[in-house]
């Protein structure tokens, strides 16, 4: 039978539910599956569904609800009541802070060697985590690698990353080296998200994946395979639809992530790209903004930065 176990800690902000797996001997995770949600209570089942029929149940699931107003409580209840133990199943409940924070949470729990975020709007492939695991085993020994890395693909099978690509490199190295467009899926290990956190900026709630996903390219590179391992489709009402919005919101972790991008060794297109979207979110900022700036160099592409700044505010 099912455990299942209520805690709230001092300050009465967070409420853990943990949902250990049937008694029986102990085995290390090799992989936390990790989904952060708000408000999408209705697309955990699905996503439930497509972890139980893994080919590989050497997995957890944790959930951070990052101060969800809906039913998300009670679905995963029911989720839980309804479980067979393959697996365990930990959710966690905190006051809403965006999807960085939950992240940031989800590490700190973790229990799996590898960390693969699955958003509660997505799906796996039946073997993706057996995938996953057949390809860290070949790189496991080698601390210079931070995990791995796999296509994603819409649901009709399109794959959306290209070129397809079998080597290592870091993020960095994916986009402005092998020239990949769209999203890849990497799977880091837990330890190096431990030791490459998300910032939490006070007042913001978006802090974008590259900022740290960049930040790890600096001493890490990924094992890069050609399989599809994850399954997306792109929802009206997501973060990726309303990303300039967002951003907008959260201008310092945006403007950090252009500052630092414009630092890095990267063809100069991409660093005047960034300057210019630097200029863009820097003045979103209502007051200080935290330090963050680019060379004064780079300073000479403001006036476009400023343009899209007020074409931003127009749409926006």
């Amino acid at each position: 039978m099912t455990k299942i176990t209520t805690k709230t800690n001092s300050t009465n902000k967070m409420v853990h539910q943990s949902y250990p797996e049937s008694a029986g001997e102990k085995t290390e995770t090799m992989i936390t599956i990790f989904t952060p949600t708000y408000n999408r209570a209705n697309f955990l089942a699905p996503l439930y569904d497509s972890i139980k029929n893994q080919s590989s149940k050497n997995l957890e699931w944790v959930i951070v609800d990052d101060g969800s107003t809906d039913n998300t409580h009670s679905a995963v209840a029911e989720i839980i009541s309804s479980h067979d133990g393959s697996f365990p199943i930990r959710y966690f409940k905190k006051p809403n802070g965006g999807k960085h924070t939950a992240i940031n949470m989800g590490v700190n729990v973790a229990e799996g060697e590898l960390f693969l975020i699955l958003d509660s709007d997505d799906e796996l492939p039946p073997t993706a985590i057996e995938t996953i695991e057949k390809r860290y085993k070949m790189i496991m020994a080698n601390k210079t690698l931070s995990g791995v890395c796999g296509y994603m693909a819409h649901r009709n099978g399109d794959i959306i990353g290209k070129p397809i690509i079998n080597t290592t490199a870091s993020s960095l190295e994916l986009r402005y080296k092998h020239n990949i467009t769209g999203d890849m899926c990497e799977v880091f290990r837990t330890s190096v998200l431990k030791e490459f956190p998300f910032p939490e900026i006070s007042g913001e709630k978006f802090c974008p994946e590259a900022l740290v996903w960049n930040r790890i390219a600096q001493k890490y590179r990924l094992l890069v395979f050609p399989d599809v391992i994850y399954l997306r489709d792109y929802i009206d009402g997501g973060l990726t639809d309303n990303i300039v919005r967002i951003r907008m919101n959260s201008p310092i972790a945006s403007m950090m992530t252009y500052a630092e991008l414009n630092g890095y060794d990267v063809p100069l297109k991409e660093k005047a790209k960034a300057a210019i979207n630097f200029w863009r979110f820097r003045l979103c900022c209502k007051g200080h903004s935290n330090g963050q700036r680019i060379g004064a160099a780079w300073n000479v592409l403001a006036p476009i930065g400023i343009i899209m700044h007020l074409r931003d505010k127009w749409v926006h």
